[in-house]
């Protein structure tokens, strides 16, 4: 079951009951000081078109129109911390937290985070690295995200190590045929491309994640038919990744953009809308 709710997450959190959710992931604002937008188009071949694709063909483009949300903040961290204080307390003692951020706020976040969660139940760093969009001239360009991963508590949490997508070695040849054939586990650098501007994965709604990188957390990390929540849910990549994987889900966004978004993704599929705030049991 998919739950699409819209709201306020920290009213929403607080009315959900201890230890009640076993895996939260949450991809807040990065605080970049800007609007994220993104102009959402169709293509369509035609021979007077006035794109240029593959192959010479012609192709002609018609602008859908552009979402977008307000991305700055003057105190992020009053903002952020009583939503990750909430989450710890609606965490199951094996539950897991993942924080998507970037470079601008993950080290206060983390120091945060240590002091809500503990030292102790840090586990990993995990940077998602990729090589698309535009290139920095007078600095390295930045190409990874940063997802802190807590554990409610510091040893007993789940980790399905065994139900990870493999990947390929990067000097094959140095391993041997079988295990070049048989790939390996991720470690903390996980390599994925973004979304495709023009491929089916995409919604038009800015940020969004790529359904591999979330496939591979809730299947790790998460049973089937466990809780899960996602209180910054904007296109519903972890929705949309749980539901493939038999877990039940609640989504919750205060964007009515990133709510149509979802429901757009998600029709056909057994979805529950609201915008009234869950009961506590």
């Amino acid at each position: 079951m998919i739950r699409i709710h819209l709201g306020d997450n920290l009213p929403y959190l607080a009315q959900l009951a201890d230890a009640s959710v076993d895996l939260i992931y949450i991809d807040p604002p990065f605080n970049t000081g800007k609007v994220q937008s993104r102009t959402q188009v169709r293509t369509e071949a035609d021979p007077d078109g006035d794109r240029v694709g593959f192959g010479g063909r012609t192709y002609r483009t018609t602008r859908l129109g552009t979402r977008g949300y307000d991305d700055a903040f003057d105190d992020y961290l009053g903002f952020l911390v009583p939503r990750l204080e909430q989450a710890h307390r609606v965490l199951s003692p094996c539950g897991s937290l993942f924080v998507h951020l970037d470079y601008r706020e993950v080290h206060y976040v983390k120091v945060a985070l240590d002091t809500i969660f503990g030292r102790d139940c840090f586990q990993n760093e995990i940077v998602w690295a990729y090589d698309y969009g535009a290139r920095a001239t007078k600095k390295w360009p930045a190409k990874h995200d940063n997802i802190l991963w807590y554990s409610r508590h510091a040893e007993d949490y789940v980790f399905n190590r065994d139900a990870s997508d493999r990947i390929a070695y990067m000097a094959p040849a140095l391993v041997g045929a079988d295990k070049a054939a048989r790939g390996k586990t991720p470690t903390d650098t996980w390599w994925h491309t973004i979304v495709s501007p023009t491929g089916k994965e995409k919604t038009g709604y800015p940020t969004q994640k790529p359904l591999g990188i979330l496939e591979r957390i809730v299947k790790v990390h998460s049973n089937v038919g466990d809780r899960l929540l996602d209180f910054f849910a904007g296109s519903g990549t972890f929705g949309d990744a749980a539901d493939r994987c038999g877990r039940d889900v609640a989504l919750v966004d205060n964007n009515p953009e990133a709510v149509q978004v979802m429901a757009q993704r998600f029709a056909g599929r057994v979805v529950e809308h609201s915008a009234a705030r869950p009961s506590a049991s």
